[in-house]
């Protein structure tokens, strides 16, 4: 019977992604792994390689879902910058490993995965921020990178410490009515730093 190649090496990166996001990349093994999925450990590397191979594989694969299924505002549409966070949220919310994949991949010693390619990515949402800024559909307190940053860390922070979170409102993420409240919150910060205009004395650009 021939294998399902495609099927078995979406097991072992879905075990990996389960591993990677509780243990980090240091923390867990390929034998952790393959026994999670339910497949030898020899098919694993001759999958994927070696461990930080795979991390970096799994991490690329999860931010490329993100990009894939939030649309940013770089068609023109500055005015809802607030919106495209608040969307960015709510992928954070159903997809947590991510946040933690992040975390492990900031704390690991070693190349950043798929770095040259996320590095293009990042400079094109710079880019548009920029020129957004240029034609007023975005205000210019803050410089157009460190806004991208802000953006992003706005809608990923409360799923990178969510301990913290919990402390400061009394509520866990499981709480609806928080997660909403959350969320607004998230929308209504990320449309106030992209409308910001500087004042003298406190050019942002």
């Amino acid at each position: 019977m021939a294998w399902d190649t495609e099927g078995t090496r979406r097991r072992l990166k879905e075990a990996a992604t389960v591993e990677f996001a509780a243990h980090g990349p240091d923390g867990t093994s390929m034998a952790r792994i393959a026994e999670r999925a339910g497949i030898n450990k020899e098919r694993l590397y001759n999958y994927f390689g070696d461990k930080r191979a795979l991390f970096h594989t799994v991490l690329a694969d999860e931010l490329a879902r993100l990009s894939a299924s939030v649309v940013p505002p770089e068609g023109g549409d500055f005015e809802r910058v607030g919106e495209f966070a608040g969307r960015t949220y709510d992928y954070y919310a159903d997809h947590p490993d991510l946040a933690r994949l992040l975390l492990w991949e900031g704390l690991a010693d070693g190349p950043i995965a798929d770095e040259a390619n996320r590095t293009e990515h990042y400079r094109r949402k710079v880019a548009a921020y920029s020129a957004a800024q240029d034609n007023g559909a975005v205000g210019t307190a803050i410089p157009a990178d460190h806004l991208v940053l802000l953006v992003i860390g706005l809608a990923a922070w409360w799923f990178c410490v969510p301990q913290l979170a919990q402390m400061l409102t009394g509520t866990g993420p499981d709480n609806d009515t928080e997660q909403q409240r959350r969320r607004a919150t998230v929308v209504t910060a990320a449309q106030n730093l992209a409308t910001a205009e500087s004042t003298p004395g406190n050019a942002g650009r």
